[in-house]
Formats: structure tokens, C-alpha cells, sequence
């Protein structure tokens, strides 16, 4: 069989690009974002027959609000959460001294100092601390959610305990938010293009410089300067690897020096400008030679993302989709990834369709403006090497409307 690799020029970053980001904010209705993403937060509620939740994960705020402080430290510290009722003030309770922050976002009614009851913050305190955070919460549903029911979406066991103790009842939000936020508006959608426009920056430029020699740390590097330095946030995860770390999959970076030849295999989970995910999977050989092993795992990983792409429209259920999606060999199998597709905007999102055999995806169906990605990772069990694609997706009028550019190899 011969083999045509298609020449990808190498990007060049014009240094007017900033300029560019500006534009593309100017493009941007942030009142508009903002407004519709609070108002989902509002109806799922009312759909679920809550009067309020109070929200910690720092993507969960930041969907609701838009506000942003020390986003990754407070996902493993309770020092800053947001109380969003039906009726009533939308209330952010911030980080020390930093209420100065959001002042310029007009949803947030009262910003104020965050009651912390956790023991890195307070030691020995910790527990007068708790006492005032429950006291707050009573007085909040004297007022706003008189059911003593609240939507909380993380939480430690001692203030589960004590809110308990105290009449109220914690619902999961998780269901709330999931919900909420998959389908896009069009202004998210924006947010969106923008976030994989830069990702696919970066991984031009790490394509072009990828080399024997350099470690896969080297090259992950790359994909996170260039989103720094373009108004990105942070990298999810750091799943690269190089040749036989590429099989099983879910390796993350390392010293590994890359050899001449060897397949890199690597997923962005890139949360980009204006807090948006650009979620692709990508596999290059280095010296762009691929060889008959290497071109057979390729193609079966492309020929997986088209068959099931082509299979997704508004209305089809999650169901359906398993049952008819692509059937991966059974020496394969063993090594498949976690799923076959899953929502995708601020961050992964609901739904996570899994194979048939880990449960899949019992209820649900695609509707028009659900973002999502399609995955797989083609690598025998056992075998030398793997490919991991994936492709970032939205769901259109007509079917699935590709989202990320960057090329394929041709093979």
C-alpha cells in the first residue's frame, strides 16, 4: 500500500493576533453569555422543584457567574462558593480580600467575605468556624428557600452532617449544573471557536517541532505556553506519550526521551480563553514517516470517529447511538478508552456514553446545540504501540458540525 502524507504547512503566529482576540471579544455579548447561562442555572432548578443551590466547584460558579479567583487552588479548598436562589439575591461569597474581583459583574447582587470551616484554613477553629458557615446558610433559608432543601454541588462530610442536623436537606447539584449547561448558546459558541482556535495553535506547533531528542515534557510544553500566552487557563490533564508508553493508554508526560520513528499520541483537554474547553486527541509520528503498523492503527482510529459522527443527529438517543455505533475488534477491546463520546464545554461534560459492556448511556437522546467530542484510542492488547483521535463536535440542524480544523494525517 502506498503511502501519501498531506504537507501541513507550518503556522505562522502573526503578531497582531492579540489584536485579533480583541476583535473576537468585541464579537461577544458577555451580558447576553452571561444572562442566558444564570437563567439555566434558575430553570433546571425550578424543574427540580429547588428553591436555590449553592455552588463550589469553581467551573460550576464560573458558569453561573463568570467570575474567576485562584480557580484550580479552590477545587481542593472550600474557601469560595456562590449562593444562586430562584427568587432572591445571587450572592458570591469570595476568597479574603478579593471582593473587589467581581465588582463589575452585574448578576452578582452582594458580594461577601466566605465563611471557611476547613481545617487547613482554621485548625483548631475549625469547628466555631462550621457553626457560623450553618448559621449563615439557616438564615439564607429563612428567607429564600423556606423548603429547608438546597442544591449543593461539593461539600465535606462534617457540614453535610451539621446542615442535617440543623432541618436542612442537601441535594445533589451536580444534576442542576450537568443539565444546565449542555446546550450552547450562541455567544458560547463563540467562547468556544476561540478556545480550540488557540489549542489548534498549539498543536501546529507542537507538529512542527516535534523531534527526536526532545522529551515528551518538551513537547507537552508547548500546548501550555501557547495557551497562556493567548488568555488560556489551565490544561486539565497532561495524557502525552511517546511509543510503547502510548499502549495501554492514559500515560501521562514524562522524561521520556523520544526516538526517531515513534508514534506521540496526546489529548489537549485545554480549558481555554474565556474558560472554555478545546478537547481534541492527536497522533503523530515522528519524521512523519508511518509505518505499516502505525498507518493500520491510524486508520481504524479515523475510521471509528467517522463511523459513529455520521451516526449522531438531533433526536437520536443515547441508546440508539451504542447500539449501532462501531464495533471495536476484539483484540482491542481490552484496551478501549473510557468512552465513546461525552459532552464538552467549560469543561467535560453530561453525557458520558460508555461501550456496551461498561454500562453505556441508558437514557437521553442528542439535541440541537449539545457540544460534544467523539473519541478513540485504537491499540491492541499487549501490542507495541496506540492511537489516540478525537474530535470536537456540535450538534447542528442537520447533524454533527465539525468544531476542531486541525488536519488529520492523510493516510
Amino acid at each position: 500500500m502506498k503511502f501519501k502524507r498531506k504537507i501541513v504547512p507550518k503556522l505562522k503566529i502573526k503578531p497582531n493576533f492579540i489584536t485579533k482576540k480583541r476583535l473576537k471579544e468585541d464579537e461577544i455579548n458577555f451580558d447576553k453569555l452571561r444572562s442566558y447561562r444564570l437563567d439555566r442555572v434558575k430553570k433546571e432548578l425550578e424543574k427540580n422543584n429547588l428553591e436555590a443551590c449553592m455552588l463550589f466547584d469553581p467551573v460550576n460558579i464560573r458558569y453561573a457567574l463568570d467570575t474567576v479567583n485562584m480557580s484550580i487552588y479552590n477545587m481542593h479548598n472550600l474557601t469560595r462558593y456562590c449562593f444562586v436562589p430562584v427568587n432572591g439575591p445571587v450572592i458570591l461569597y469570595e476568597y479574603f480580600n478579593c471582593e473587589g474581583l467581581s465588582k463589575h459583574l452585574n448578576l452578582i447582587d452582594e458580594i461577601r467575605p466566605s465563611i471557611t470551616w476547613d481545617y487547613f484554613s482554621n485548625g483548631d477553629q475549625a469547628g466555631a468556624q462550621l457553626e457560623k458557615w450553618i448559621n449563615e446558610v439557616k438564615d439564607l433559608s429563612n428567607s429564600y428557600f423556606k423548603s429547608k432543601k438546597i442544591a449543593i454541588d461539593v461539600l465535606n462530610g462534617p457540614a453535610v452532617t451539621a446542615l442535617s442536623n440543623a432541618g436542612i436537606e442537601v441535594l445533589d447539584a451536580k444534576l442542576i449544573l450537568e443539565q444546565a449547561r449542555v446546550i450552547k448558546s450562541t455567544e458560547e459558541l463563540k467562547c468556544m471557536k476561540a478556545a480550540i482556535e488557540v489549542a489548534e495553535i498549539g498543536v501546529t506547533k507542537m507538529r512542527n517541532e516535534l523531534k527526536a531528542g526532545m522529551t515528551e515534557d518538551e513537547l507537552w510544553s508547548i500546548l501550555h505556553k501557547t495557551n497562556i500566552e493567548h488568555g488560556g487557563e489551565w490544561i486539565e490533564c497532561r495524557i502525552l506519550s511517546s511509543g510503547q508508553r502510548t499502549n495501554p493508554w492514559m500515560q501521562e508526560s514524562s522524561n521520556k526521551i523520544i526516538q526517531r520513528g515513534e508514534i506521540v499520541s496526546f489529548d489537549t483537554d485545554m480549558v481555554g480563553p474565556y474558560g472554555y474547553c478545546a478537547d481534541i486527541s492527536r497522533a503523530f509520528v515522528e519524521g512523519n514517516k508511518f509505518n505499516n503498523e502505525q498507518k493500520k492503527l491510524y486508520q481504524m482510529a479515523v475510521e471509528h470517529i467517522n463511523h459513529n459522527s455520521r451516526l449522531i443527529k438531533n433526536g437520536i438517543s443515547f441508546k440508539e447511538f451504542t447500539e449501532k455505533s462501531w464495533k471495536l475488534p476484539d483484540e482491542y477491546y481490552g484496551n478501549r478508552y473510557s468512552c465513546m463520546v461525552h459532552g464538552i464545554g467549560l469543561c467535560d461534560e453530561w453525557p458520558m456514553i460508555r461501550y456496551p459492556t461498561d454500562g453505556g448511556e441508558r437514557s437521553g437522546s442528542f439535541e440541537m446545540n449539545m457540544t460534544i467530542t467523539i473519541e478513540s484510542y485504537i491499540g491492541k492488547v499487549r501490542g507495541k504501540e496506540g492511537v489516540k483521535l478525537e474530535q470536537q463536535y456540535l450538534v447542528g440542524k442537520n447533524g454533527l458540525e465539525l468544531m476542531s480544523q486541525h488536519p488529520l494525517e492523510d493516510i
